[in-house]
């Protein structure tokens, strides 16, 4: 059985996206990823924005899964 080298156009279309639409969410996004690796990696000690242990404690487990040595 062969099949047809030839596509009928089924209607579907992707949707392009300009740079300039998707570059601050891509920002954003950035962001956002390096507030969660300081919290993660290096909320203790003297960068602390918060006092206390409560952050470090919050994310201990997951400083371990990820590599961070905390102890």
């Amino acid at each position: 059985m062969a099949h047809s080298a030839t596509h009928a156009d089924s209607g579907v279309s992707i949707p392009v996206i300009p740079l300039g639409e998707l570059l601050p969410w891509a920002v954003f996004g950035g962001l956002l990823l390096v507030l969660a690796l300081y919290f993660v990696g290096a909320e203790q000690g003297a960068t602390s924005m918060f006092k206390g242990m409560y952050v470090h404690e919050f994310v201990h487990d997951g400083r371990h899964l990820l590599g961070f040595p905390c102890h």
